[in-house]
């Protein structure tokens, strides 16, 4: 195949002199997917100048002409593994130097590689399709959207019915269900539903556990944080939901999270640096005197991965291109009280933002009724 009839190859490939290679050798799943739509696993990816070879197996032989037709393959029989494969499709293939995705080979793979392709010089690379999977296309965006609403759609869908009785585990999985029926292929990770005090666990796993339990303690609130996959891309949103008597220091944490956010989002546009978006969240916060309870990076990009690159921290190095899709999620955690996430994704255009999320999250806006 030549890869300029595929925008995505032909951008691989014309990196390849100034990382001074031959060829390509992907071999991780998610990039194989990107460049060439093929969603089948224990496969490989050869890229050159002017050709891009599948290197995969019998049971993908039908797929593979539906979904990437002019791709060239490579096919291995059942007893022959994926690496021994591309050692004897490298070996006749007579290039000298040819880059590997270093972090996606164990020691002895690799070995057994170097071993068997001996006029073979290998080049480490890292992080060569991840760069290129920042910047989404027209069609990563609409995709993306669509992965948004349907997220929002099941939300709201459930918020009618979360009577104190539902649990966690409960409240997970109707929205996994939701999403499904809205054309999701399933959540783009576990959700987190988190009642009262768990909610400061930033990376908690819903249990049985009632919404509304007197016997935990702290605030009677509810984190969610859920997206959907579609596609194969994924959204990731967070709200926090409170009763119509919530305490004032729970009003003050969340009035300050959420002014956190807005001020973020609306640093957002291209050339920002995302270290210095990061670093504007937590200057609001410490105005307010909650600093120490923002205990997480700002956000990270989406794509065919709920974490993806550009890192949205104190110590990102990146600055924001038009075309990136990253979260905005600040929070605030108080052991034994309540947490508090607000979480949208927005795309980065070529004059600013775009909020690709809808959900109201006003605090008034946020009230959970029983």
């Amino acid at each position: 195949m030549n890869s300029r009839s595929n925008p995505r190859l032909e951008t691989l490939a014309a990196k390849l002199d100034s990382l001074k290679i031959d060829a390509m050798l992907v071999t991780d799943e998610v990039n194989v997917r990107y460049l060439s739509g093929f969603t089948g696993d224990s496969s490989a990816l050869l890229v050159t100048t002017d050709q891009t070879t599948v290197l995969s197996d019998g049971r993908y032989d039908t797929q593979l002409a539906d979904e990437c037709p002019t791709l060239l393959t490579a096919i291995r029989p059942p007893d022959q593994t994926l690496t021994q494969l591309i050692a004897e499709f490298l070996a006749s293939a007579g290039l000298q130097r040819i880059g590997i995705e270093s972090n996606q080979w164990t020691l002895a793979a690799f070995n057994m590689l170097s071993q068997t392709c001996t006029s073979v010089g290998w080049v480490q690379t890292t992080g060569v399709v991840e760069g290129q999977r920042m910047i989404k296309d027209a069609d990563e965006i609409a995709i993306t959207r669509r992965a948004v609403d349907i997220a929002e759609r099941a939300f709201q869908s459930i918020l009618p019915m979360l009577p104190g009785r539902w649990t966690e585990r409960e409240v997970a999985h109707e929205l996994e269900s939701k999403m499904r029926f809205l054309g999701a292929e399933g959540c783009s990770f576990s959700p987190i539903v988190a009642a009262g005090p768990m909610g400061a666990l930033p990376h908690y796993h819903p249990r049985d556990q009632k919404l509304i339990d007197p016997s935990l303690g702290g605030e009677p609130t509810l984190l969610v944080d859920w997206g959907a996959k579609y596609k194969g891309y994924a959204s990731d949103l967070t709200r926090t939901l409170h009763l119509p008597n919530a305490s004032d220091r729970f009003r003050r944490a969340y009035a300050a999270v959420l002014e956190a956010q807005l001020a973020a989002i609306d640093a957002i546009r291209p050339g920002a640096k995302a270290s210095d978006i990061d670093a504007i969240a937590r200057g609001v916060l410490q105005r307010h005197g909650m600093a120490d309870a923002f205990i997480h990076g700002l956000g990270h990009g989406t794509g065919l991965q709920i974490h993806e690159s550009p890192r949205m921290s104190a110590s990102s190095p990146e600055a924001l291109s038009a075309g990136m899709i990253v979260t905005v999620e600040p929070g605030v955690y108080f052991a034994g009280e309540f947490g508090i996430r607000i979480e949208d994704d927005v795309l980065v255009t070529p004059s600013g933002h775009e909020v690709l999320s809808r959900l109201p999250k006003g605090l008034e806006q946020s009230e959970w009724l029983l």
